[in-house]
């Protein structure tokens, strides 16, 4: 018997120190699509120094990066906003000269967000799993860099038996933006308060999204009303932990 393709987990800073078990399931996830799962060495992505305009912070950071992930012929990040950095913003880092730029472009091209990689390694039918009313959000960079938007959907069909709630405005910025809710608090606040808004109105027990940084700012922003809205990363609702 073969043994199973391998693919690389870089699990991202937030899923490590805020929510674990995001990446437990992500892990169980990429196993039951029929696939090895490494954990390499990493460290963070260097996103917050790419935009603070650090970018020798930033280049740092992704030469330890590609280092550990370029042995893996497949990429998995449960993050739009880090899949980002990696596949679009790394080639962007080096100059063509720079040994570091084919390297760069190499491992860019192997990274997959997880909706990606599961709309195509689909997963086994197992039954449909509990979710209710579903409100799904579009992280920005999921959308925008990624081009995530109807992967979490078909897998939300495909595997659960959510009813997808219509999200005013699904595809604003919820506020987080990694740096710009440390620097602009006040509108992040704002713009956290009037995504909540959106989420209550569409009468969602649940909100959904692939972006951990956003789940956490409307997550908090959730409790400080006291609402009983569930707020969680698609993999926990994919792998059965929502």
């Amino acid at each position: 018997m073969s043994a199973s393709p391998t693919a690389a987990l870089f699990v991202t800073c937030l899923v490590d120190l805020m929510r674990p078990e995001v990446g437990f399931a992500a892990a169980r996830l990429i196993e039951r699509a029929g696939f090895q799962v490494v954990v390499p060495r990493q460290g963070c992505c260097g996103q917050p120094n790419y935009n603070a305009g650090d970018r020798e912070g930033a280049r740092k950071l992704a030469r330890a990066a590609i280092a550990a992930l370029e042995p893996f012929d497949i990429i998995v990040v449960p993050s739009g906003s880090c899949g980002g950095m990696l596949a679009k913003h790394y080639p962007e880092l080096f100059e063509a000269s720079d040994p570091w730029a084919q390297r760069a472009i190499a491992v860019a091209g192997r990274v997959q967000e997880l909706t990606q990689f599961l709309a195509a390694h689909p997963l086994p039918e197992t039954g449909k799993l509990p979710a209710g009313r579903v409100a799904y959000h579009d992280s920005c960079s999921s959308l925008r860099e990624m081009r995530v938007h109807d992967e979490p959907r078909a897998l939300l069909a495909a595997h659960t038996d959510a009813e997808l709630c219509k999200l005013r405005e699904a595809e604003t910025c919820c506020g987080f933006g990694g740096l710009f809710c440390v620097k602009y608090p006040d509108i992040s606040a704002h713009m956290a308060r009037d995504k909540c808004d959106a989420i209550v109105e569409s009468g969602a027990e649940m909100v959904v999204s692939g972006d951990l940084g956003c789940l956490l700012n409307i997550e908090g922003t959730l409790d400080k009303r006291g609402s009983a809205i569930r707020v969680r990363h698609i993999a926990e609702v994919l792998a059965g932990d929502a």
